[in-house]
This record gives structure tokens, sequence and C-alpha cells, in this order.
């Protein structure tokens, strides 16, 4: 009885691993028909490094997570099997994947300018940068959302003109998307402060430390998408 029960784990698990590898081959040949095999190669690592810098930090934290899922033309999530238990968890969960993601496309990008490749490599540097800076938006779900959580629910407010300012800029029915996700949850989490305020319960010092975590990754990201933007822009 014991030995089946570990080969039914073993294959729960095993299911698990194939449905995050399937989504992500899946993934990875939409992508490469319209930009290309390298670039979409390039893009999928950037979005599971991504990803997997939340499990890293779901599991520092000891909470259980599962691996990556890659939804095409929407990106990839990890599911938290156990809600964080306060916002200063949720925050360091939510920073775990800009902030690695970040590490990956300077990587990438200081190889690219290494090598004096201002294609295709480049390219997906400057992905990483876009994709970790578009999830920093200050409203749930995105990763911004769940980082400033712990400093005041106000902060979401922000996000709204952001996402109708990108839509303005670039309409796309992914945004569409995103802001009638963002919609509920946000309201649920302002009603979640109203009612569970020591889930929210954190010192002045840790506020103003999670407001410099913050806004130090923002504004790196902002600058290194500028720069690398401006870059690509006479190759294309």
């Amino acid at each position: 009885m014991t030995k089946l029960l570990a080969l039914l784990l073993g294959g729960a698990k095993f299911g698990k691993l194939l449905t995050s590898a399937g989504s992500m081959l899946v993934s990875l040949v939409l992508y490469a028909f319209i930009f290309g095999w390298r670039y979409a190669a390039g893009f999928i690592a950037m979005l599971f490094i991504h990803e997997m810098g939340h499990y890293v930090a779901a599991r520092m934290k000891g909470l259980p997570v599962g691996l990556p899922t890659f939804i095409p033309f929407l990106g990839a999530w990890v599911e938290l099997k156990k809600l964080p238990h306060d916002a200063e968890t949720e925050a360091f969960v939510g920073l775990g994947g800009p902030l690695l993601g970040t590490v990956a496309a300077t990587l990438t990008y200081l190889w690219a300018r290494n090598a004096g490749d201002l294609g295709w490599l480049l390219a997906v540097a400057y992905s990483g940068f876009f994709l970790n800076l578009f999830n920093l938006i200050p409203l749930p779900p995105f990763d911004g959302g769940r980082i400033t959580a712990v400093l005041s629910a106000k902060v979401w407010w922000l996000g709204i003109p952001v996402l109708i300012g990108l839509f303005w800029w670039n309409p796309s029915p992914m945004l569409v998307i995103f802001a009638l996700l963002a919609a509920p949850a946000a309201w649920q989490a302002f009603k979640h402060r109203a009612t569970a305020p020591a889930y929210y319960q954190v010192t002045s010092a840790k506020r103003w430390e999670w407001a410099f975590y913050y806004f130090t990754l923002l504004g790196y990201l902002a600058v290194m998408t500028h720069d690398v933007h401006a870059l690509l822009r006479p190759h294309h």
C-alpha cells in the first residue's frame, strides 16, 4: 500500500511537471511562428525565470506552490496552494518574480552588449525589462499590487490611470483582459483591508523599507526599458 501511494504521488508530481512543460512548449511554438525561434525561446526563458522568482520566494516563506503554467499571449503564473498569512509575506512573494526577472534581463543585456549583438539578444533583454516593469503596475493582480499592498491600498489607484495610459498608447485586447481581472481583485482587496486590518499591519519602518525596494526596482526598470528601446530603434 505504501509503495502504491508513493507511486501515485510520484505520478501526480510527474503530471504537474508535464503540464508545466507542455504549456511552455505550446507557448514556444506559437511565439516562434510570429517572432522566430530564437526570440521566442529567449522570451519564454524570461517568463520562466520571472515565475521561478515567485516560486523560490514562496518556498522560502514555507508556502506550497506549483510549477509555472504558461498561457500563450497572456504570460505565465504559479499557483499558490496556501495564501500568505500577512501583507509583508505577500509582498515578498510578489517581489521575487520581478527581482529575479530583472537580474536575468540585466545579464542578457550585458551579454548582448559584450557580444555586440543589437538584434535578437538585445530584443530579448528588452522584453525582460518591459515584462518586469509591466508587472510592477501597482494594482492587483499584478506583482506591483501585491508589493504595494504593504504600503497602502490607496497606491492601487495609481494603477488605474497607468492601465488607461497604456491602452491609449497601444490599444490591445490583452490590456482589456488585465483590466477586467484587476477590477474585482482590487475591489476585494479594498474590502479585505477594511475587514482584516491585522493582515496589513506593519510598522512604518517596514513600509519605508518596502517603498524603497519597490521604487528602486521600478526606477531601474523604467530607465533600462527606455534605454534598450532606444538602442533597438535604429535597427528596426
